[in-house]
């Protein structure tokens, strides 16, 4: 769903597939590795379910779609970058995408599994790099939420992750639609409450309506957040969620590629 041709060699940009009605199947960064190599990071997919929705649409092409097994994603949450959409290289095979944002520095690493630098994995670190996600606007898609929403509904533009004006994709004529009759009267909200959220909970006001539903949720320790798509226009009252109060967040900026 966005411009691959854009795309220089050792940038990578937030893209995604979408279903002919304009629901995100899958959310995922694409970077170009080489003239012509194409790295897709997936944290919400598996590499084979994506390549069977990606090889519908190969026909002729001279292309071919490959796992790489060979790669571990490792998070450095406090490394200062500031390369925006450009790869970063450590040497040794590894590529790092720069996701720094408002809330400070950090990197994602695709190591090869004997790089030096490649530490045990550590529960606390996934934590708070998933809340680092919800913070910034980056929905975290399970599978229950997968076809669900559109890009607009998860406030994508924000991270620039759809194009307008590329050729054909499926699902881009509601997206163009959307933006361009200014129909998106739905976005991200970014909730916290103090116990755990549920995945696809709705939120309802006080007065017991429904307002929407929790898209992706997060925890660690006593931080409970959530992203939601709520209408753009709420009143003051704060909503409910399983029956405790959620608390409104402000969106974090910066992580657009």
């Amino acid at each position: 769903m966005n411009d691959v041709a854009a795309l220089a060699v050792g940038q990578w940009q937030w893209n995604g597939l979408l279903t002919p009605k304009g629901r995100v199947i899958f959310l995922f960064a694409l970077a170009r590795t080489g003239d012509d190599d194409y790295l897709i990071i997936a944290p919400d997919a598996g590499g084979a379910e994506l390549k069977a929705q990606l090889q519908r649409f190969v026909f002729r092409s001279k292309l071919s779609l490959d796992e790489a097994p060979a790669l571990v994603a490792a998070a450095a949450p406090g490394q200062a970058a500031g390369a925006g959409h450009a790869l970063l290289d450590a040497g040794g095979g590894a590529v790092g995408l720069d996701l720094a944002g408002e809330g400070g520095p950090r990197c994602l690493w695709l190591l090869p599994p004997a790089h030096p630098a490649l530490a045990p994995e550590d529960p606390a670190v996934g934590a708070d790099w998933r809340l680092a996600d919800l913070a910034h606007g980056l929905p975290r898609l399970a599978p229950g939420q997968r076809e669900a929403w559109t890009p607009q509904m998860l406030s994508l533009e924000r991270l620039g992750a759809f194009s307008l004006k590329k050729g054909c994709y499926p699902g881009q004529e509601i997206v163009a639609r959307t933006h361009y009759l200014g129909q998106a009267k739905r976005g991200l909200q970014r909730l916290a409450a103090a116990a755990a959220l549920a995945e696809a909970a709705p939120v309802v006001g006080p007065d017991g309506q429904e307002l929407g539903k929790l898209a992706c949720v997060a925890s660690h320790g006593d931080r409970h957040e959530a992203l939601a798509v709520l209408p753009a226009v709420l009143d003051a009252a704060a909503p409910l969620a399983a029956g405790q109060p959620l608390v409104r967040l402000p969106l974090l900026g910066g992580l657009a590629r």
